[in-house]
């Protein structure tokens, strides 16, 4: 049997992969000098254009750097980057800080104009393929019946819901469009099942430090929180979990398993079966808010605690909001057991879902766009990381820790401990540049030294500014002296 030859963009990808993970280990360094195009096209037997391509995709990603006349050189090397953040506790706040007025702040700078905007976990406008969504959009309306003027049928449009039991399969899912529910994003998936297996005055276990749009939700649906410290690089402490339930009437736990925001952190699946194990002689349900799943930079897309789900206990929530289009609003979930409340629910507050929308996204999936939209997005975000990090790495004091993510669109950042992350959004607000300060990922605004950057906008002249000067800064509030060379 003759063997198909490698393809010419697989087989320059392979060699890129190989030169990297050379570099991740530290076979290869910062500064060092890689052979010519020349020689690793003899090396490996590939022509120089392949040889070209696989440097160039290095490059792209800000792995390597081209020197004129001199040759590829190293140029990011993990060795190289700010110390890995660990599970170290963060240290308690003197005064009581108002976290509902710093989120109100935030939101409010996150529309002024001209403003850089590190703060936002969302694909940047150039990462959305608008001209094939308004396509799918058109092809949908002429498509449907009514030009999608009337409600959909409660549970959502059937092929939304087919083309998400389809690509479960992603996840080791196996599951059929009936157990689908759509809803107006992830947010309102969320609240729907908290509100089909809670009621007021319960307590719900949720991760620490967490998107503090979540901790909203507890609050105005009037449910008690049980914070679970977030290993940086593991996700939710389940030993901690474990313990907490020995003696806390837990009725829901809610957590982000695969790139926690704003940790960035990976549950792995050994510990998501592990989870699912725990819960389920107790009857406690899992709310999985899995909407960052699809942006992992490996070879293959994170499982869920879902796909070891025996009992219908947990409850997957994800939407399209980050991976193809924010202002679409289209989520859904995966009820298990508790469907008809969640449908309960949706009919009380929304009655349907709506239409052109997620007639438009059904399409979008069917065609094979979502495919080829994910497979760029995907490489986009781990080269903008990859970006993001060299530069605090350069820009930013030496005492700066962070979690380098595997997916996901955000790094979190340990900063000096005489560093006041509010007041550091302050200063930057001045300055055009928006972050999220810690202190809005936790009930009681303890991470005062952290702040979350996203990497969702592509690398440029203007980002690379905002990081130099934020690093300015950060040396001032905790009295480093900025370094010579940022001085004209």
């Amino acid at each position: 049997m003759v063997e198909e030859p490698v393809r010419e963009d697989f087989l320059y990808s392979q060699i890129a992969d190989r030169l990297a993970a050379q570099i991740e280990k530290g076979i290869l360094k910062a500064g060092d000098k890689l052979i010519s195009l020349r020689a690793l096209s003899k090396e490996q037997g590939i022509s120089l254009s392949t040889a070209y391509k696989a440097y160039v995709e290095l490059e792209n990603k800000g792995i390597i750097e081209a020197r004129p006349k001199s040759g590829y050189f190293v140029r990011f090397s993990p060795l190289n980057t700010p110390e890995r953040l660990h599970n170290t506790p963060p240290r308690p706040l003197i005064e009581k800080a108002n976290v509902d007025e710093m989120i109100r702040t935030v939101y409010k700078t996150m529309t002024y104009e001209r403003i850089v905007r590190l703060s936002v976990a969302a694909p940047a406008a150039e990462l959305i393929p608008e001209a094939k969504l308004n396509k799918a959009m058109i092809e949908a309306l002429r498509k449907s019946p009514n030009s999608c003027t009337q409600y959909d049928e409660v549970q959502g449009n059937l092929a939304l819901r087919k083309q998400i039991a389809k690509y479960a399969f992603n996840w080791k899912g196996n599951v059929s469009e009936d157990e689908v529910v759509t809803t107006q994003g992830c947010m309102e998936a969320l609240i729907f099942c908290l509100k089909a297996v809670t009621e007021p005055g319960d307590t719900v276990a949720i991760e620490n430090p967490i998107y503090f749009g979540i901790f909203n939700i507890m609050k105005s649906l009037g449910l008690k929180i049980l914070e679970i410290p977030c290993h940086p690089d593991e996700g939710a402490d389940l030993e901690y979990l474990e313990r907490a339930l020995e003696t806390i009437p837990v009725k829901a736990v809610l957590f982000v398993p695969n790139f926690s925001n704003p940790t960035g952190a990976l549950m792995p699946d050994y510990r998501k079966k592990k989870l699912v194990e725990m819960l389920a002689p107790r009857q406690i349900p899992l709310i999985e808010d899995d909407i960052y799943g699809e942006m992992y930079f490996g070879k293959t897309r994170p499982g869920t605690c879902k796909s070891y789900d025996k009992n219908g206990l947990v409850m997957l929530c994800g939407s399209v909001s980050k991976t193809l289009a924010p202002g679409y609003r289209v989520g859904w979930c995966l009820p298990g057991k508790f469907k008809d409340k969640v449908l309960s629910s949706k009919i009380t507050h929304t009655v349907s879902s709506a239409a052109p929308t997620q007639a438009a996204v059904a399409n979008f999936f069917e065609t094979g766009r979502y495919d080829l939209h994910m497979r760029h997005l995907r490489k986009a975000l781990h080269t903008q990381c990859l970006r993001y990090v060299q530069a605090i790495s350069d820009y930013f004091p030496s005492d700066t820790r962070l979690v380098r993510p595997q997916g996901g669109y955000v790094l979190w950042i340990e900063l000096n401990k005489r560093v006041n992350a509010f007041e550091l959004f302050e200063s930057a607000i001045q300055e055009s540049i928006s972050i999220a300060p810690g202190q809005i990922f936790s009930t009681d605004a303890r991470f005062s030294n952290y702040i979350r950057i996203s990497f969702g906008a592509p690398y440029n002249a203007a980002i690379d500014a905002s990081l130099r000067k934020l690093g300015d800064m950060i040396r001032i509030q905790s009295n480093e002296a900025l370094p010579g060379k940022h001085f004209s």
